[in-house]
């Protein structure tokens, strides 16, 4: 599955900073089931040209309860990184998916601090709450906002 794999690069990409390591069958093993057979759930997978380019994973394992939606993975392939990509997938999945959002960073994950910070920013026009935690619920920066109430970036789908 083009998800499952997709993955093993993006848990690659993190094991710098990711404590991991890989299985008797040389996979970091992420488990998908709950993503494929959960309703609450939500799978995307966005390409360029009809080449792969990135997935997302949506669930409500949220770190707050005041909050509703948690972006539990988003990988853009190194080769869409800084093309715009990312940005128009993240927009379209929280146009696609409304509610209180949760978008997390893991501690020293820099890149992705400044990907998130730019797109939620532009995405809410900078309504939205940034914050560092070290806690037993979350260890990193945490943006959060709702965007039950805002037009949508995209008028169709892309």
């Amino acid at each position: 599955m083009i998800v499952f794999k997709m993955l093993e690069l993006y848990q690659h990409d993190l094991s710098d900073i990711w404590d991991q390591d890989l299985d008797a069958h040389g996979d970091y093993g992420f488990m998908l089931d709950r993503f494929l057979h959960n309703e609450n759930c939500k799978t995307f997978i966005f390409t360029v040209n009809d080449k792969y380019a990135g997935c997302a994973l949506v669930d409500k394992s949220v770190r707050f309860p005041e909050n509703e939606l948690w972006m539990s993975q988003f990988f853009v392939m190194k080769k869409y990184r800084g093309t715009g990509v990312g940005r128009l997938a993240a927009n379209h999945i929280f146009d696609t998916v409304r509610g209180r959002w949760e978008v997390g960073q893991m501690a020293g994950n820099k890149p992705a601090l400044d990907f998130w910070t730019k797109v939620i920013g532009a995405y809410t026009g900078n309504n939205f709450t940034n914050a560092e935690f070290d806690n037993d619920r979350w260890h990193g920066t945490l943006q959060t906002f709702d965007n039950t109430k805002m037009d949508p970036v995209f008028k169709t789908v892309i």
